[in-house]
């Protein structure tokens, strides 16, 4: 069985950029659970685990989106959170594609995923890169940190060109979770 997920990947001026921020972060919050930021990833499905032949058909699936799409870009928006203000779950970096690409490329990929049988996430779809997990409930302080640090934190972020779908592997094990490329899909070109 192979954990798995379809994502696209970080390059290295993007894991440079959240790394900086990760280590400011850390000053501010140092019991928040961060990120390795080699390992930042924008998750478009999670397929849990696989057998070989649900592995392949999630291949497949991948690669027939990546063919249908067109290379795209997208910029950094900001910070948030998931879960209530008092007490949130993840801490994110906001993703802004404008033209719709990005969605479109999630629909594409979930009717794919569907066709094979797949389960798919029914929420609407926020593409994000997780920062940090908070797991232990925060003190009224570092809830007030965590709220200053994202009505405070500003910054110019480059654009970014995206042009592969990637199959990942997904392995549980010491302080990070490691990630293995199991197949990296091109988009069609223009």
């Amino acid at each position: 069985m192979t954990r798995t997920f379809i994502a696209l990947e970080m390059d290295a001026e993007q894991q440079h950029f959240l790394a900086k921020i990760i280590r400011q972060g850390t000053l501010l919050l140092p019991d928040l659970r961060w990120v390795d930021p080699t390992g930042i990833h924008l998750t478009l499905a999670f397929l849990g685990e696989l057998n070989d032949g649900q592995l392949l058909s999630a291949r497949e699936a991948t690669a027939h989106t990546a063919a249908l799409a067109q290379p795209f870009t997208y910029s950094l928006s900001g910070l948030g959170t998931f879960g209530p203000a008092r007490q949130p779950r993840v801490l994110w970096m906001g993703v802004s594609e404008p033209t719709g690409a990005l969605h479109t490329l999630h629909q594409t990929l979930n009717q794919a995923l569907e066709q094979r049988d797949f389960m798919v996430e029914k929420r609407a779809f926020s593409p994000h890169l997780t920062l940090a997990r908070i797991k232990a409930p925060l003190t009224p302080a570092q809830v007030q940190t965590l709220q200053q640090l994202l009505s405070d934190y500003q910054f110019a972020s480059s654009i970014y060109r995206v042009a592969h779908l990637y199959v990942m592997k997904s392995e549980l094990s010491g302080s990070y979770p490691l990630y293995t490329c199991l197949q990296a899909s091109p988009f069609r070109q223009a």
